[in-house]
């Protein structure tokens, strides 16, 4: 009797942060042999890898040299902004299933993105790159204040301001600054939005939007308004909202002839229901938004970018109807200092179905400007509209971060 040698595919991870789990613990448990990569030898992702080097996830050629030594068959960047456009490079000189160097590299610059935009049509605040603040400071007379000011390859909301005199200028150029890769910064006016500003994922195959869950973004105004603090699903947005959405972002994904994976989208409506494209990321969202969207559908993301990566058909793709209500909201503070205690009400135990905490008492806690301020995050669920609304308006009153 002739035994057949099973091979099991080979799958790169950029990555093994937190967040990223999900997707090597699934590549793994279908039977994968999945290897990772960073800079961080301590990342917990690398203990549910079969394999893991010490290495950037934006080295281009570092991590094509590594893909071609161990023999892979497929590659993912979940969740990661720096490491999308490697996986797109990696995956493009390998020929392996992905999407383009060049298509990636728009959606994660921000100054490129936004002269994509305004070259094809969409609606875009008018906007520049710069990486000398001379440059900007020569050029200021062509923006109406207030201004936004942004690295042009960070996530998560690091590295934003907002501008509403000249004075404050330098200092927003410079705070972006250093959350930038490439050290360029983007300057774009600012929009005035009308409701709430509408996020989400969405999952592309062979170029076609298949899928798409859309939720209301939360803020806290007592630290940064710019930086979510939550999001609701489903969005409040109306039907013949979410259908213009779904039109923009395809339109878009085809310009760019993206084929395939996961999108992560931030869209705003100004006061004449403008539609702006503000973010189109392509990748996963973070803060557990891929979890948050498996249980309000029936939809896998973190299933789904694995498979695609590896070439696989997506399955069951057509079932998009909300299950319920629900949420993530980011365990934050509102100020700096040092851990005592995190407080969640007793009463949100029969909301919350996961919950992430990465702070204990005694670490140190920084305002929340961005999601690298997040001390955790709860993923919860509703039986209505109205709890939902009622209680992810005052989590802030639910869950107490006690400072020492």
């Amino acid at each position: 009797m002739v035994h057949e040698l099973v091979v099991k595919k080979r799958i790169l991870m950029l990555g093994g942060s937190y967040f990223q789990i999900p997707a090597i613990k699934y590549a793994r448990d279908a039977g994968y042999y999945v290897i990772t990569c960073d800079y961080l030898p301590d990342n917990p992702g690398h203990m549910h890898a079969n394999e893991w080097h010490n290495l950037s996830t934006t080295d281009l050629d570092g991590v094509l040299d590594l893909a071609k030594r161990v023999n892979i068959n497929g590659i993912v960047a979940y969740a990661s902004d720096p490491a999308a456009p490697t996986a797109a490079y990696v995956s493009e000189q390998l020929n392996l299933s992905g999407n383009s160097y060049e298509s990636v590299k728009v959606l994660t610059e921000k100054d490129l993105y936004r002269d994509f935009l305004r070259s094809n049509d969409f609606n875009t605040p008018l906007s520049k790159g710069y990486d000398n603040y001379e440059k900007l400071l020569a050029d200021i007379g062509r923006f109406d204040f207030p201004l936004m000011v942004k690295p042009v390859d960070s996530s998560g909301s690091k590295g934003v301001m907002r501008v509403k005199e000249i004075i404050d200028l330098k200092n927003a150029f410079e705070y972006a600054l250093t959350y930038s890769r490439s050290k360029r910064i983007v300057v774009e006016e600012f929009i005035e939005k009308k409701g709430a500003q509408i996020g989400g994922d969405g999952f592309v195959v062979n170029g076609e939007l298949i899928f798409l869950c859309l939720g209301d973004q939360l803020n806290d105004l007592n630290c940064n308004p710019f930086v979510p603090i939550g999001m609701v699903f489903p969005s409040s947005a109306d039907p013949i909202k979410k259908t213009k959405i779904h039109k923009e972002i395809q339109r878009a994904l085809s310009l760019l002839d993206f084929k395939q994976g996961a999108i992560n989208i931030e869209v705003m409506f100004d006061s004449q229901d403008n539609i702006y494209l503000m973010e189109l990321g392509p990748r996963s969202g973070g803060n557990c938004i891929p979890e948050v969207i498996r249980y309000a559908t029936c939809f896998d993301i973190i299933k789904s970018s694995v498979e695609v990566a590896l070439g696989n058909q997506i399955k069951n793709h057509d079932c998009t109807k909300l299950n319920l209500y629900h949420s993530y909201y980011a365990i934050h503070s509102d100020k700096n200092g040092i851990l005592e205690k995190i407080e969640i009400a007793e009463f949100l135990n029969k909301n919350i179905i996961e919950k992430h905490v990465f702070k204990s008492a005694g670490d140190e806690v920084k305002v929340f400007n961005g999601s690298d301020a997040t001390l955790g995050i709860l993923i919860l669920k509703y039986a209505s509209l109205e709890e939902m609304i009622q209680i992810s308006s005052n989590m802030s009153e639910y869950v107490n971060v006690e400072l020492v």
